[in-house]
């Protein structure tokens, strides 16, 4: 879990947050050992602005993983406790991180909790696998 953490942590240096002056990391480690990182990217059209969370993410799709392969995802920020992703990132989280992944929240001082995507988002809208007519 520590190196999870680290690596959340290298990733928050990546952050590009010129406004809010807040980085925050995540990193995506996958079975193969590999992890995958991202950073929050702010936008001065604050709306444009796009999660470390949802990057990470984004970053695994687009390089050809499948959620199937993450094992767990870290995120870290300078906060009292343990950062709490937004709701955007945790509709996100829900559709592309399995439900048996380990979620790790994290502050660069080290306090952490490890979470489940059920109990950060137990109301998530998930996929209608019914009839679309």
């Amino acid at each position: 879990m520590k190196k999870g953490i680290k690596e959340a942590i290298k990733a928050r240096q990546k952050s590009y947050s010129p406004y809010s002056k807040f980085k925050v990391g995540a990193a995506i480690e996958l079975k193969d050992g590999t992890f995958i990182h991202g950073a929050n990217i702010e936008n001065s059209s604050y709306g444009l602005t796009s999660c470390a969370e949802r990057n990470a993410l984004f970053s695994l799709i687009s390089q050809g993983y499948h959620k199937e392969d993450i094992v767990a995802l870290y995120v870290t920020g300078d906060t009292p406790g343990p950062i709490s992703p937004c709701g955007a990132c945790r509709q996100v989280m829900v559709e592309l991180v399995p439900k048996t992944a380990k979620i790790v929240l994290s502050n660069i001082k080290g306090d952490f909790e490890e979470t489940t995507l059920e109990k950060l988002l137990p109301y998530a809208f998930e996929e209608f696998e019914g009839d679309n007519d």
